[in-house]
């Protein structure tokens, strides 16, 4: 489990195809010695597991799959990634609960100034309109955020000018692909009135 609050912005230093789908070898100022080989980090907000590390790197494996559902296939050298580690019991939970596991790629329609801040409008598939709600929480790029407006297939979304430093999010531009989560209490709450 992850909350959202993105603690490195990390470099792909190297990409691979291998024999079980792509390899990925991510750079991180973090101190490598503390992260366990089959340890959970999210990039970009797809959990992924650590399959090997070196001085300033660890690589992780992709599947077809996820390379198919997520914005991870047009993966290259030199990108930057939002790194989250997975949280802990009796870490502080600064964002809200997410698990990594991405639901859709959104579209960015328009990236617009607000005083120091910047309004990010969004075009999400069909089927995940029915999860967002004005107000709520969802998952952009691994980036924790509060849903701000909600225009039928489009939400807004403000990022204070912090988390546009901090993370990939001040590199978006307009027509970029975006990782989306929904929040875990919404997809809940919809599966729950469908079978009631």
């Amino acid at each position: 489990m992850f909350t959202g609050i993105i603690t490195d912005v990390g470099r792909i230093r190297r990409v691979a195809a291998t024999d079980r789908d792509r390899r990925y070898e991510v750079e991180t100022s973090w101190d490598v010695a503390s992260i366990d080989l089959g340890a959970s980090i999210s990039h970009a907000g797809c959990c992924l597991t650590v399959v090997e590390k070196g001085e300033g790197w660890f690589a992780v494996e992709v599947s077809n799959e996820t390379l198919s559902r997520t914005t991870l296939g047009t993966w290259r050298e030199d990108k930057a990634v939002n790194l989250e580690r997975a949280a802990r019991l009796g870490d502080e939970l600064g964002g809200h609960i997410v698990s990594g596991h991405v639901d859709g790629l959104g579209r960015v329609l328009a990236i617009i100034p607000e005083g120091g801040s910047h309004r990010i409008e969004i075009e999400v598939p069909v089927p995940l309109r029915r999860y967002i709600a004005p107000r709520g929480s969802i998952t952009v790029e691994g980036v924790s955020l509060t849903v701000n407006a909600v225009m039928d297939r489009v939400f807004g979304v403000n990022v204070i000018p912090h988390t546009w430093e901090v993370t990939t999010l001040g590199r978006l531009a307009v027509g970029d692909q975006v990782n989306l989560e929904i929040d875990m209490v919404a997809r809940y709450l919809a599966r729950w009135q469908e079978t009631a």
